[in-house]
């Protein structure tokens, strides 16, 4: 009887302490997302675009912001050119917010065309590389929308962002930028 009691009582404990392990065990989704926030600061470099000649910039330098906010549950990305106009409303800053919802990792690209497509996360297996794949778009689509956008970390002071835009009549423009840390 006591050899019983002895059996289920480390029966017991192993499982709780599977189920701590589990508990404590960080999904891709989380993986990513703190891995995205190691980009927090201030980056520059050129756009190159394809195909060159699709008039979206070309060869313009951007510059990137990219800050945690929402104590730590959002991740704000602003991208725009390093020559602004004094035009208030000649402005172009496309905004990005990323955070998790439930165990997705979910972009919401708030674009110059007017509309917000929603994209869901998916990790390289060495953790660098965080694909966004299109989910919905909420607005019109009538000028297009961002389709797909691929963050790949280098090192603590470069990156590179691959985005993906569907014109009217969903012919892709893919704009690439290498970006160096400036803060």
């Amino acid at each position: 009887m006591k050899s019983l009691r002895f059996m289920l009582r480390f029966v017991l404990a192993l499982a709780l302490l599977s189920l701590s392990a589990a508990a404590f065990a960080q999904s891709d989704s989380q993986k990513s997302f703190d891995e995205m926030k190691t980009l927090a600061g201030t980056w520059q470099g050129q756009v190159s675009v394809d195909p060159p000649d699709s008039g979206m910039g070309n060869g313009m330098a951007m510059q990137v912001s990219i800050r945690v906010t929402s104590r730590g549950n959002a991740i704000v990305h602003e991208m725009g050119d390093l020559k602004p106009t004094d035009d208030p409303t000649k402005h172009d800053h496309p905004v990005s917010m990323f955070y998790l919802d439930g165990d997705h990792l979910t972009l919401v690209h708030y674009c110059d065309a007017g509309n917000r497509p929603r994209m869901v996360a998916r990790t390289s297996p060495d953790g660098k590389t965080i694909d966004f794949d299109f989910v919905d778009v909420s607005g019109s689509t009538q000028y297009g929308h961002m389709q797909h956008a691929t963050f790949t970390v280098i090192d603590a002071n470069h990156h590179i962002e691959d985005w993906t835009y569907l014109t009217p009549g969903d012919k892709p423009v893919r704009g690439h930028l290498e970006l160096k840390r400036v803060q």
